[in-house]
């Protein structure tokens, strides 16, 4: 069978390698679409392959109906809105993801944009420390227990809100569980971000919710930049000169951002939350064993669709 790996932005060479070893030891073929600049690119190497590995490219109706043989494809991380999961399965095409294999790389980068935060962007202004601080984690999944075990190492105070994980298995790990998202914003110094962007979430970090922010309140996004109320935002910060915004996803309004708060914002050049040597490679070989997994044994554990 043919497994195509098909990345505007490639996978590292040894994350290719790595994905090869798995891919051509199971006596399959793989085929490589690197650094396209042209979407009937895409459409024309899926034209006759039976599985896809992806990272942020479009999964779009038009290429999952050019894909006539494709009966899997992979996202390698944890989020999947690039692809469109009622063209998967309208075309009978299982759609997975990779979750928690980049969770470290992310959760480390929401810490270390604390760190900045705190320190004024390294400006050569007198900052504050983590420690003593409430991080609250808005949404406890893969990402969310990392950051809030990192945290702790700072001596910060780990609470948490997600209405999707049990109370009791978050708070057997030492943090403290609120049942209402108000009630975390309103008690915790800094924000970390980890909801998914569907239609309930879209903007729902609105002006309302994130005035509730104590003063000094940092909100850390590594998320999607769906998920924020842009206008909501900049309103708070007009009239909130302690508020800070921080975000692994650049803002549509970013140049507006950093014009008019450019002391209070920074946003990544790009999305950098799993762009590490070593989530680079579990995410692309995690995908590759997964669709091996799914054509051999019909494993569709990670299934989105």
């Amino acid at each position: 069978m043919k497994i195509l790996v098909a990345t505007d932005k490639p996978f590292a060479p040894e994350a290719v390698e790595g994905i090869r070893k798995v891919v051509e030891g199971a006596n399959q073929e793989l085929v490589l679409l690197e650094k396209y600049t042209d979407k009937s690119q895409l459409i024309e190497a899926v034209a006759d392959v039976d599985a896809m590995i992806i990272r942020s490219d479009k999964a779009t109706k038009e290429v999952l109906d050019a894909a006539k043989n494709l009966k899997v494809i992979v996202r390698a991380g944890a989020g999947f809105d690039n692809i469109d999961l009622a063209a998967a399965t309208a075309n009978n095409i299982v759609a997975m993801n990779t979750p928690g294999q980049n969770s470290n790389a992310v959760a480390e980068l929401a810490i270390g944009m604390m760190v900045m935060a705190a320190r004024n962007n390294y400006a050569g202004t007198a900052g504050s420390e983590l420690k003593g601080k409430k991080v609250g984690i808005h949404a406890y999944g893969n990402v969310g227990k990392l950051v809030g075990k990192i945290a702790k190492g700072f001596g910060m105070e780990v609470v948490a809100f997600d209405p999707f994980v049990e109370k009791a298995a978050i708070e057997a790990e030492g943090v403290t569980v609120v049942d209402t998202v108000e009630e975390l914003y309103s008690t915790c110094q800094y924000i970390s971000l980890h909801i998914p962007a569907n239609d309930k979430t879209k903007k729902s970090i609105n002006y309302d919710l994130l005035s509730k922010m104590p003063k000094g309140g940092t909100l850390v996004n590594t998320a999607r930049k769906e998920v924020i109320d842009e206008e909501g935002m900049m309103k708070l910060m007009t009239e909130r000169k302690d508020v800070k915004f921080v975000s692994d996803i650049a803002p549509d309004s970013r140049d507006k951002f950093e014009a008019d708060f450019a002391a209070n914002v920074f946003f990544t050049p790009k999305k950098m939350g799993a762009q590490t040597a070593e989530a680079n490679i579990n995410a692309g070989v995690a995908a590759a064993n997964q669709i091996l997994n799914f054509l051999e044994k019909g494993d569709d554990t990670f299934r989105v669709n």
